[in-house]
């Protein structure tokens, strides 16, 4: 999300640096690029001439600080000015009422409304420890029940069973009475949609408002869809009392103009991001960190919570212990980093959030080294369990079972093990306490031969 955003302004930024001090010549050719970079992302127009003109009246006549360059000076005044027209911090959901908690989720057709009810739910029961029931009161689109209870199965939360048959309304009260009954904190009601706004539709869905009084109504918006995202979400504003904004697939949208926009339009603040079809692919909204994102300076707090639940503790403190004691490094441990890795979005998301780093993402994703490290995985779940942990050993008749097996060449398998040699060698450095020296060992490293001796990037080894 904003690479294209961010490689604009990156090009913008680096014109300033090194100025005396800012002038208003130098501030005015900045802000043309700037405000022709959010119009290309497709950003609103009035948040751009609004965004733009916060910017000049606090850059003019600024003197440069002591331990900063003009450059810099600009950037953290762009980052404020970001900030704030995004909501100046993460709004979280409000679910400080009588048990159970109603949340409503309106939206179009195609927006990802029922899978946003099912990362939700998820995101409630592991994150906030709530007793979650979902419902679909959607019984026009073909499957969107059966979907929400596919859904509901994946994530283990319950599903308050209805048919095509029922009215919304009906649907919806019977949940409700069930969840009071079996004492669930929250109930998520999964409305219909359209593929455009309608008389109808607002019709049914200002009802079953009426009739839940739901503590949030959260409107679900596909970032794809850009501007036309900005004005459906003022559409349903005038309509329902919106209490905030789900953008889905926003992992997709690479201009960003939606977010930028939607809070300066709706005054709603958006208190979720949709980035990925996974179930767990649902992070709250901080536009503190996405302004930091968008301009290049990373995103490590988000980078410090995905690891806290996506890494395996237990596996790290065995990888640890076993290299302390001088035990080699195998290809089983190199799976697992993998996996890990895998899980916490893929190597072109961690080099997004890490200062410094968001264009380096992009080559991550360019040279495909999520593609790379499924081959690697599909080599090492060839190989017998002795030869992963003896990879020296291997044979040239092993070698072409192995790749005859994984549906790969003699060459990628060479790769692997060349790069496993190399993790192997920095491992060797944990012990007796050189774990900075390991670190600073795998800074300079890439999986896939793209860099020098191609193993994992910094803080992989755990």
């Amino acid at each position: 999300m904003f690479e294209n955003l961010q490689d604009r302004l990156s090009v913008t930024f680096k014109k300033v640096t090194g100025k005396a001090r800012l002038t208003d010549d130098n501030i005015q050719a900045t802000l043309r690029e700037v405000r022709k970079a959010l119009l290309e992302a497709d950003v609103a127009l009035p948040v751009v001439k609004d965004f733009v003109g916060r910017i000049r009246s606090r850059a003019l006549g600024t003197q440069v600080g002591k331990a900063l360059n003009p450059g810099q000076q600009f950037l953290k005044i762009v980052e404020s000015e970001m900030v704030a027209v995004m909501g100046e911090a993460n709004e979280s959901l409000n679910l400080a009422a009588q048990p159970p908690a109603v949340i409503l989720m309106a939206g179009l057709q195609g927006a990802g409304k029922t899978t946003s009810v099912a990362k939700l739910a998820k995101f409630l029961t592991e994150r906030e420890k709530k007793k979650v029931l979902v419902v679909s009161a959607d019984v026009y689109r073909p499957a969107a029940i059966e979907q929400l209870k596919t859904l509901a199965g994946e994530v283990e939360v319950e599903c308050f069973p209805s048919t095509d048959a029922d009215k919304p309304q009906a649907i919806a009260a019977a949940a409700l009475d069930h969840a009071k009954r079996q004492f669930f904190d929250v109930l998520i009601v999964d409305t219909a949609g359209r593929l455009h706004i309608d008389e109808t539709l607002m019709q049914e869905i200002q009802g079953l408002h009426q009739q839940l009084n739901p503590v949030e109504t959260l409107f679900v918006i596909d970032a794809m869809i850009g501007q036309d995202a900005v004005n459906t979400a003022k559409a349903f504003d005038e309509a329902l009392p919106l209490t905030g904004v789900v953008l889905t697939k926003a992992d997709g949208d690479a201009r960003g103009g939606a977010a930028l926009s939607v809070r300066h339009v709706t005054g709603k603040p958006i208190k979720f991001l949709g980035m990925g079809e996974k179930v767990d692919a649902l992070e709250p909204f901080h536009p503190d960190r996405i302004a930091s994102r968008i301009l290049g300076m990373g995103d490590i707090m988000s980078l410090i919570e995905q690891a806290e639940r996506k890494i395996d503790k237990d596996k790290a403190q065995r990888l640890v212990k076993k290299v302390s004691k001088g035990k080699s490094f195998d290809l089983e441990d190199l799976r697992d980093q993998l996996q890990q890795m895998q899980d916490m979005g893929g190597l072109g998301s961690l080099m997004d959030k890490l200062p410094g780093m968001g264009n380096m993402g992009q080559m991550v994703q360019q040279a495909d080294m999520g593609g790379q490290f499924k081959v690697m995985e599909a080599l090492i779940n060839s190989m017998t369990p002795w030869e992963r942990k003896h990879p020296d050993g291997l044979t040239s008749s092993r070698k072409r079972r192995i790749t005859a097996g994984s549906g790969t060449q003699i060459q990628d398998l060479n790769r692997l093990l060349k790069q496993h040699k190399q993790m192997a060698k920095m491992m060797k450095k944990m012990k007796g306490g050189g774990m900075s020296k390991m670190m600073r060992g795998l800074g300079g490293m890439m999986p896939g031969g793209g860099a020098p001796g191609g193993g994992l990037p910094p803080g992989m080894g755990r």
